[in-house]
C-alpha cells in the first residue's frame, strides 16, 4: 500500500558505491514519465546522470546541500520548459515525489537537491550552472536534482507521533483539530 511506502521513505544522503541496475533505472524513468501534469502539458524533461565526473560537478551546483550527489551512483535532473505551462514547478515537483517513492519501492534511497532559486558560488544562479553543465537548450530551466542509490544504512521511517497533526484543520482553519 502507498501508506506503507510513505511510512518507510526517508531522505538518504549516503550511498553504497554499487551502481543502480539498468532495470531499476528503467522503472524510475517510467515512474517520472507517468507523472500527472496539469492539462497533460508535460513541461518536464529529465536528464539521467551516471557519469562520476558529471555527478561531481552537479554536487558543486550550490554551496550547501548538494555535495552528497558526488557519492551517488545516479542522479536525475528535473528540468522544464516554462513556456509550455504556467504550473511547471508543480508538475516537476509531482514528478520528483513519484521518483522518490519509486526509488523507495525499489529498495533505493534518494534525496532532493533544490536548484531553482538557489545561488551557485560564482555569482550565477545554480540553475544556470546546471543548465550549462548539461547543455540544456535556451529557456529550459532546472527545478531539482534527485540523487539516488543504495543507502549505506537503513533508517526507520518517521514515527507517527512526530507528524504535525496540529497543521490539519477540518471544515475551517483552526477548527476540528486531530485528536480533539
Amino acid at each position: 500500500m502507498l501508506i506503507d511506502l510513505l511510512r518507510k521513505r526517508r531522505s538518504v544522503r549516503r550511498f553504497e558505491e554499487r551502481p543502480v541496475e539498468e532495470d531499476k533505472v528503467n522503472v524510475l524513468i517510467e515512474a517520472v514519465l507517468r507523472s500527472p501534469s496539469s492539462r497533460s502539458l508535460n513541461p518536464w524533461e529529465f536528464v539521467v546522470v551516471r557519469d562520476r565526473e558529471m555527478l561531481s560537478r552537479l554536487a558543486q551546483a550550490k554551496p550547501h546541500g548538494a555535495s552528497f550527489v558526488k557519492n551517488a551512483p545516479l542522479a536525475i535532473v528535473i528540468c522544464a520548459d516554462p513556456t509550455k505551462c504556467d504550473v511547471w514547478v508543480e508538475d516537476c515537483s509531482i514528478a520528483a515525489i513519484l521518483l522518490h517513492l519509486a526509488a523507495t519501492d525499489l529498495g533505493l534511497g534518494s534525496c532532493w537537491v533544490q536548484i531553482r532559486l538557489r545561488e551557485h558560488v560564482d555569482g550565477r544562479m545554480a540553475q544556470e550552472y546546471v543548465a550549462d553543465l548539461l547543455r540544456l537548450p535556451e529557456g529550459m530551466v532546472v527545478e531539482a536534482i534527485v540523487a539516488i542509490g543504495y543507502p549505506t544504512e537503513t533508517m526507520p521511517g518517521h514515527p507517527r507521533a512526530s507528524l504535525l497533526d496540529e497543521r490539519v484543520s477540518f471544515e475551517r482553519y483552526g477548527e476540528g483539530k486531530l485528536g480533539n
